[in-house]
């Protein structure tokens, strides 16, 4: 079992002193203000900046407690904001930016898994959970809780979040995590297998004189299977741009794979480079740095963009759902 760390309230109501980054448990949506609320309304009370980061009905449903002091409150649509799981770091990064000279401790409510969510994108938030404890890990005062609905979500993500969380709250306890995992959770989420491509899918190789040509022939294959053409556009160039990575970091090129999935468009380029920093494209480099921009660019450019370490190199997949822009 789980050991006590002597905190009796299950949502802290003191200023965190370091970085702080609970899992909350609660079952089904009449428990979801009740689980939260106490949070956000103790950093109210004690004049901090707070942030909730969750899906639209929620937003309302607090808003709607919190009365008032609604408006003391920042709140972000996680839908849109964290349609890709990469996304999501850098708005706790602006959040942590812009409050960072008023000397008080930071408060976040972040939801990145609701039901509905697919496999992948599902995948994509336990990594990005765990690179919370990595991003974030000299901060200073930020306390962050993670609500996990256990009546909505499948037990093996809930079980996820116990590794992925430091602490967990549920039943009126905040606990230390038996099963927390720390950096090697990181390291197993950047191994973990991707789903297989599809069988027998032609292999385009690419070098320096093929970036043009990889990018105009993407952006038609796209528009050619229903994406959105500005949208297309965007995929071609997040293609363009991991092309370009793997030709300065990956052996010089790479190898190209396109298909279609799951109602999305999907490229993934495989070279034969070393991940070597778990937070790539999550932070934006300073204005006058050299390089460093392309993970970023792509990860805003795509619906989903899955990062991963295979025996050979590295693999970026990216997805672009099929269709109107949601």
């Amino acid at each position: 079992m789980p050991q006590s760390d002597a905190i009796a309230s299950p949502l802290p109501s003191q200023r965190p002193t370091a970085f702080r980054h609970d899992a909350v448990f609660y079952r089904g949506e009449p428990d979801f203000v009740p689980a939260v609320l106490p949070f956000v309304a103790a950093a109210v009370e004690r004049d901090e900046p707070v942030l909730v980061a969750v899906v639209p009905a929620r937003v309302e449903a607090l808003r709607s407690e919190l009365g008032h002091a609604a408006a003391r409150v920042e709140f972000v649509d996680m839908q849109s904001a964290g349609r890709n799981p990469a996304c999501i770091i850098p708005v706790w990064n602006d959040f942590v930016r812009r409050h960072a000279a008023s000397g008080k401790a930071l408060n976040g409510v972040g939801e990145p898994i609701w039901a509905g969510r697919t496999p992948q994108e599902v995948a994509e938030c336990q990594r990005h959970e765990s690179l919370l404890n990595l991003a974030f890990a000299d901060a200073g005062p930020f306390a962050l809780i993670c609500p996990y609905d256990e009546a909505g979500l499948p037990p093996e993500v809930v079980a996820a979040a116990r590794e992925s969380h430091p602490h967990v709250v549920e039943d009126g306890k905040r606990e230390i995590s038996s099963c927390y995992q720390g950096a090697a959770g990181i390291e197993w989420s950047d191994r973990r297998p991707l789903p297989a491509a599809p069988e027998h899918l032609p292999a385009q190789t690419f070098s320096a004189a093929d970036i043009a040509p990889v990018r105009r022939e993407v952006e038609a294959w796209a528009i050619a299977h229903g994406v959105e053409p500005a949208r297309a556009a965007d995929l071609a160039l997040a293609v363009h741009e991991a092309a370009a990575n793997s030709i300065r970091h990956g052996g010089g090129g790479g190898v190209l794979r396109s298909w279609t999935a799951d109602d999305a468009a999907v490229c993934e380029i495989a070279d034969a480079g070393a991940l070597c920093d778990p937070l790539v494209g999550r932070s934006l480099p300073p204005p006058l740095s050299v390089g460093g921009r392309g993970m970023w660019l792509i990860n805003h450019l795509c619906d989903l963009v899955q990062v991963r370490m295979t025996a050979a190199g590295t693999v970026v997949r990216m997805h672009q759902r099929l269709g109107p822009a949601a």
